[in-house]
């Protein structure tokens, strides 16, 4: 990692790392990106066994505990030039909690944003835990981009420590949520497995794969735009980088909205057509994200990422909430959506170091492929998953939307699954 800002949200190489060849430094800076990512399906597993077996709400304050206390240290550490190789190993000993904790946070977020909504806006509702990413990372975004003006190591330390203020935000909202009632349904009818983990893996496998390949194009579709692709206009084109920056931000902005569009969408007119739209526009955008960044022309590298970011990524997130969290029932739902979403994330966490190493060698049609790659294998995951919010699940529960108007009527409509 070089620089004062290193890619990812991840303090530069010459902070945590000796001077090193160029090429050999975008490497060392995104193998400590990934290891996070190696971390997240350990961490999915942990926190999908719990969700399902003592509860959502538990795991999820727990998880946001670990990630704010990691995240607030990595503003801390000392750099290479104090501690010497010290520094390199303790930013990756709290990547790998932070891995660890995202792990297993984002799927019980989901899943309880899902089971608290009612089955015609199931869509909408997975989506706006979904619509808290591009939020993020424009707050992030905006806030390295402020950072880049102060002074010293202050420049990146900044940003890490200010994460103190969302964590404590997040944890007084989180502190008054009430449990998950289908969850609650579900352990008071005794129909909790006493290990969800080992009864996903022996009974869902299936829909585990279907959950990576779903899941792979998404990670990939991310990392390779707004975590690779501004290495790559910064190295080229370094005058362009705070451009790309404010476009990185402009576009999680659109995305914040965009995502929640998607999910609401899937419950007009089912989750396979938007996956399968999003899809299509990765795979026929793959090669001219990078004709287009080649231009260096602004207005084009900055729709590059309106496109990348706020259009194509955020269809598919908006799209994931619900349609991989109908893969499993209640009593295995954390288990299986965590574990399949991480080992995907863990796999996309190195879509910028596969992508740097294939531009080394083969220059950028290199990165292209990996992208159109990613792209097909999330078609192909897309086409061979049963669509869970078709016409007819959607005219049924329509009708009883229409004929349920008493509150016990709404509640027992929580407890209907898609199919079920």
């Amino acid at each position: 990692m070089r620089g004062r800002c290193g890619r990812g949200g991840l303090p530069g190489g010459a902070v945590f790392f000796p001077e090193s060849d160029r090429f050999v430094g975008t490497l060392l800076s995104f193998a400590t990106l990934a290891v996070g990512f190696v971390m997240r399906p350990l961490g999915g597993a942990i926190g999908g066994y719990f969700a399902d077996k003592v509860g959502r709400k538990p795991v999820l304050v727990t998880a946001m505990l670990v990630m704010g206390a990691a995240t607030f240290l990595i503003g801390a550490l000392p750099t290479y030039e104090q501690v010497g190789v010290l520094a390199p190993i303790l930013l990756v000993a709290l990547r790998m909690l932070q891995g660890l904790a995202f792990g297993a946070e984002s799927g019980g977020a989901i899943t309880m944003a899902y089971e608290h909504a009612p089955w015609h806006r199931r869509g909408m509702f997975a989506a706006i835990p979904q619509s808290g990413n591009p939020l993020g990372i424009a707050l992030a975004s905006g806030v390295f981009a402020w950072s880049d003006t102060l002074g010293g190591s202050w420049q990146w330390r900044t940003p890490f420590l200010l994460s103190a203020v969302l964590v404590i935000v997040a944890l007084i909202v989180r502190s008054r949520l009430s449990e998950s009632p289908e969850f609650e349904a579900a352990q008071a009818g005794g129909k909790t497995e006493k290990n969800p983990l080992l009864a996903t893996l022996a009974g869902d496998w299936r829909a585990i794969l279907r959950v990576i390949a779903l899941r792979v194009v998404e990670s990939f579709a991310y990392y390779s735009t707004a975590t690779y692709l501004l290495n790559y206009i910064t190295e080229r084109h370094p005058d362009l980088r705070p451009l790309a920056l404010g476009a990185i931000t402009a576009a999680s902005v659109l995305a914040i909205a965009v995502t929640f569009l998607a999910g609401a969408l899937t419950d007009r007119i089912g989750r396979r057509p938007v996956y399968i739209a999003g899809c299509t526009a990765a795979i026929l955008f793959a090669f001219p994200m990078y004709l287009l960044t080649n231009s260096a022309q602004p207005a084009l590298v900055v729709t590059v990422f309106i496109i990348g970011i706020g259009l194509i990524h955020a269809s598919l997130t908006g799209t994931q909430g619900s349609l991989l969290t109908e893969q499993f029932r209640t009593a295995t739902r954390t288990s299986g959506a965590s574990l399949g979403y991480q080992i995907a994330a863990a796999v996309g966490g190195f879509a910028p170091l596969l992508a740097a190493a294939l531009v080394g060698a083969f220059g950028w049609p290199g990165a292209a492929l990996l992208y159109l790659g990613a792209a097909l294998i999330g078609l192909v995951g897309i086409l061979a998953t049963k669509e869970t919010w078709g016409r007819h699940e959607r005219e049924r529960v329509l009708r009883l939307v229409a004929e349920a108007r008493s509150g016990p009527a709404d509640r027992c409509l929580r407890q209907v699954s898609p199919g079920q």
